[in-house]
């Protein structure tokens, strides 16, 4: 056999190579229920509007459950009111935005109710003093890692760190022109957050990396408070030549 038939031979039993994934080919998660905890405070709240308003079923949590279902009669669209626990029992995905204060203890609290869900962090760890705001570095690395570290059970991602809680509330703006930077280990489960994330009229998720990398997305929020106050806006993140 000359070479040329033992080329022939080789390309005849390798297998095509599969056609790369469109990036912008993203499941469907209409049918998911969302559930926000923390989602009486303005970031929680906002994003539990926006959601809500595009179609997405969405139970928003509190430590009291008094709150929470005042907090949902407010927003309407269908948002309902738990306490945390129920919150996270009756959701697919549950959106952390409890303040950072809170936060280990908040999930620490729900480690049996969050087993099996899809976590979407998107605390930010902020301090302030008389010269403004500036990132923390957790022991885990970020506030991201820190839950994967007690959520063991969970599938843990990391998003929605930029977005203006002002904006999100506002009835007056119809579509934020932003972009969603989603982090996570399985991709899967990453395209399912960006998904979410493009319900939202104008919003865009992308793929932005591993957990380990979480850390810079959520410092850069302190970056943005600087901005937004010295410029009076409300400024968030858009990458235009993605």
């Amino acid at each position: 056999m000359t070479s040329t038939d033992s080329a022939q031979t080789a390309a005849a039993t390798t297998p095509a190579k599969a056609p790369a994934k469109d990036p912008w080919d993203l499941p469907d998660v209409s049918g998911l229920v969302v559930g926000v905890l923390g989602g009486t405070g303005p970031q929680g709240k906002g994003l539990a509007y926006r959601l809500a308003k595009a179609g997405q079923k969405v139970i928003i949590g509190s430590r009291a459950a008094d709150r929470a279902r005042a907090a949902a009669e407010e927003l309407g669209h269908g948002v309902a009111g738990a306490d945390n626990a129920e919150t996270a029992r009756r959701s697919d995905i549950v959106i952390v935005a409890v303040p950072w204060e809170g936060h280990g203890k908040t999930l620490q609290a729900l480690r049996e109710e969050l087993a099996g869900k899809l976590v979407v962090d998107c605390v930010n760890p902020l301090g302030f003093d008389k010269k403004g705001a500036y990132a923390l570095k957790p022991e885990e690395g970020s506030a991201a890692e820190q839950a994967a570290a007690l959520l063991p059970d969970s599938r843990v991602t990391a998003a929605f760190h930029h977005l203006s809680a002002v904006l999100l509330q506002d009835p007056a703006i119809d579509e934020i022109d932003t972009d969603v930077m989603v982090l996570g280990e399985e991709r899967a489960d990453v395209e399912i957050v960006q998904a979410l994330a493009g319900r939202i009229p104008g919003m865009r998720g992308i793929f932005a990396g591993r957990l380990r990398n979480a850390h810079q997305v959520e410092s850069l929020v302190a970056n943005l408070i600087s901005v937004n106050r010295r410029y009076k806006a409300h400024a968030g993140l858009r990458v235009t030549d993605v």
